[in-house]
């Protein structure tokens, strides 16, 4: 059995993707600073699973301590998750987003050619994009300049791992660009936990629902979009999971291919007021919302192109926007005000 280590695993994309490598008969191996996550998930995980995972509490900045997790333990391939992602927060942080986001990239990739650990799949974003000239995006869409220091770690990161497989024919990696993934696994054991305020929409929506939050708001309604609000493209977590084990066998079985980049999402956009009313029909539950100002720096609309990832991979969506709002909703419902 394999031992891929997931860093940032013990967060929101992080556990379900352990979820399903646990799934496919890999040993997943989890390196998590517990900075945006919490201990509670690996509860989750054991209950979903049966198994107790190896887990270490750990800095992916700390390279001794991290070397130790390569020492100890043989590792077939890195999923590499770990980074701070809240885009108004590296605004006001940005020398914080370079050292943690791009640091631990570095740190990382050294560590995994002393060891002579070949493959990773790194966790990257549509933010590259920023707002794009033409939808659906494809992987050759051009590359903007980025909306935030946030989606700039992405586009540096992105880089550098071409350019370490340029320069070292033994290392291969693939690019996952995430457009906006949201529900939780259908057990209600593991699901996104936002510190305070969340920056996402569906948890937004879902504390907004539960009592937590006196309202939502919607920013914009005067966009050039079917009802006036943002479009994105909101995919289900336990889908976007299953793309990092597709990508991980494809690497594994393509030992040619040095640098891939992959969109991950639905393929069609939705707003945000149908995501508001989708989830007031799944839920039975009226939200309190009201129309504000646009937001600086929102995209108006970004949706995907899959047919690159739906074609090489052999990967496709499975789950509806119903069932990733049902389940949100009913992971929320386990939750209390004090997580």
């Amino acid at each position: 059995m394999q031992n891929i280590l997931v860093t940032g695993g013990a967060g929101y994309i992080g556990s379900h993707t352990v979820v399903e490598l646990h799934n496919a008969g890999y040993n997943p191996i989890i390196v998590d600073n517990l900075s945006n996550s919490r201990m509670s998930v690996l509860n989750g995980l054991k209950n979903i699973t049966g198994k107790d995972f190896t887990f270490y509490q750990i800095d992916c900045n700390n390279k001794e301590a991290f070397r130790q997790v390569f020492k100890t333990n043989e590792i077939s391939g890195v999923i590499h998750f770990a980074a701070y992602k809240a885009v108004g927060e590296s605004v006001a942080k940005p020398l914080d987003y370079y050292e943690n986001n791009v640091g631990s990239l570095m740190t990382l990739i050294r560590l995994m050619k002393e060891e002579s650990v070949e493959k990773l799949i790194f966790s990257s974003s549509c933010t590259v994009y920023g707002q794009p000239d033409q939808l659906p995006v494809t992987e050759q869409s051009p590359k903007k300049t980025a909306e935030s220091p946030y989606g700039n770690t992405k586009q540096v990161c992105e880089e550098i791992i071409e350019d370490i497989s340029i320069s070292d024919k033994s290392f291969r990696a693939i690019a996952l660009r995430y457009f906006n993934p949201v529900g939780a696994h259908p057990s209600s054991e593991i699901g996104e936990l936002p510190l305070g305020i969340p920056n996402n929409l569906v948890p937004f929506i879902t504390q907004t629902a539960a009592g937590w939050r006196e309202e939502l708001t919607v920013f914009g309604d005067n966009y050039d979009t079917e009802d006036g609000s943002c479009v994105r493209d909101y995919i289900h977590v336990v889908d976007l999971a299953k793309a990092h084990v597709k990508s991980l066998e494809y690497l594994t079985l393509h030992s040619n291919l040095s640098f891939d980049i992959f969109n991950i999402g639905t393929g069609r956009g939705n707003t945000v007021l149908e995501m508001v009313n989708t989830f007031e029909e799944v839920s039975g539950v009226k939200l309190n919302y009201k129309v504000g100002e646009r937001r600086n720096g929102d995209i108006e609309k970004i949706y995907a192109d899959v047919t690159k990832s739906t074609e090489t991979l052999g990967w496709q969506t499975e789950k509806s926007l119903k069932d990733s709002l049902k389940d949100s909703w009913n992971w929320q419902k386990t939750l209390t005000k004090d997580i």
